[in-house]
């Protein structure tokens, strides 16, 4: 949550490798996290990629030790798909290498080995497929999307464009 943030405005010396390796970030999402649960009365989807188990714990196990409702879903996908989706999402558009296309086989090997959770394989799925996927999972309805599919493709390349980094 908090990395986005961070490479906006922390210093270029600061900048690079993984936040997720600054105690505080970690705390820091812990603490948010919590607060949004404990102000809000609906579900809270937060995309996340935490491959550490240490640091899954340090998040993640503690919501749950809380007794907050956690449900933790893996968006699964081989590795080839998994580039081609970052070379689209990242290089094909804006431009230039990530942290992202650098940490697949991290990430792979974390979800297959050390990290477990609710596993969707979205290697065929869509956006939307996903999405109806996790809605059923959790028992929530989704409002009837009246998105163009211009308008979602729009709205999609401006979120990519803010998280890119």
């Amino acid at each position: 949550m908090f990395s986005a943030y961070l490479s906006r405005n922390a210093p270029a010396d600061f900048q690079g490798g993984d936040f997720q390796d600054i105690p505080l970030w970690r705390e820091m999402n812990y603490k948010l996290i919590s607060l949004i649960i404990s102000r809000h009365s609906g579900p809270l989807i937060i995309p996340m990629t935490i491959v550490n188990p240490a640091y899954y714990d340090e998040i993640i196990g503690r919501l749950i030790a809380d007794g907050l409702d956690v449900r933790h879903f893996i968006l699964y996908a081989s590795k080839d798909e998994i580039k081609r989706r970052l070379l689209f999402r990242i290089s094909g558009i804006f431009g230039g290498d990530t942290f992202a296309l650098s940490s697949i086989d991290r990430c792979i090997h974390a979800f297959d080995n050390l990290i477990t959770g609710n596993k969707i394989d979205t290697e065929q799925m869509s956006i939307d497929e996903v999405v109806g996927e996790i809605a059923q999972k959790c028992d929530i309805s989704l409002p009837p999307d009246k998105k163009t599919k211009l308008g979602k493709f729009l709205f999609r390349m401006s979120v990519l464009r803010r998280h890119i980094r």
